[in-house]
């Protein structure tokens, strides 16, 4: 699946910023990409991963 065709979301925290990373998922996976250049490419990571970062990350915050 291309790029073009994901719908890519960003973090309600990022308000107005365009400086995110964005999200789509695909099949098992999460593309993510740099909002700022979307151009540049994607990097695809397992779902199961993406999930623990989430996790890890909402912890931290928490």
């Amino acid at each position: 699946m291309e790029a073009s065709e994901l719908t890519w979301r960003k973090s309600s925290r990022s308000g107005a910023n365009s400086n995110c990373v964005e999200a789509a998922r695909v099949r098992d996976a999460v593309r993510l990409r740099d909002s700022k250049n979307p151009a540049a490419g994607t990097l695809e990571v397992p779902l199961r991963s993406w999930s623990a970062f989430l996790r890890g990350a909402d912890r931290a915050v928490g």
